[in-house]
């Protein structure tokens, strides 16, 4: 479980950080789609036990960050 959330943040934060060393497309459907892993992570990690020592609310507030740099990210492109 962890390494999904390590890898979705990964994932956003390459993303992101292609996003802003060039142009990025109209569509956005990479960051689209990051998003959705991201909420699909979110929705497992709220269905997992909390019995993790804190950790796991730590990466729930985790993904919400990323899925808000994601959402910065899209409207950003839209207007720019």
């Amino acid at each position: 479980m962890t390494k999904k959330i390590f890898a979705a943040l990964l994932l956003t934060a390459a993303l992101t950080s292609g996003f802003f060393a060039g142009r990025a497309s109209a569509r956005q459907d990479h960051m689209i789609n990051a998003r959705g892993h991201l909420r699909q992570a979110k929705e497992q990690l709220e269905a997992a036990v909390a019995d993790k020592g804190g950790h796991r609310e730590k990466a729930i507030a985790d993904v919400n960050d990323a899925m808000a740099e994601v959402d910065a990210g899209i409207e950003f492109a839209r207007t720019h």
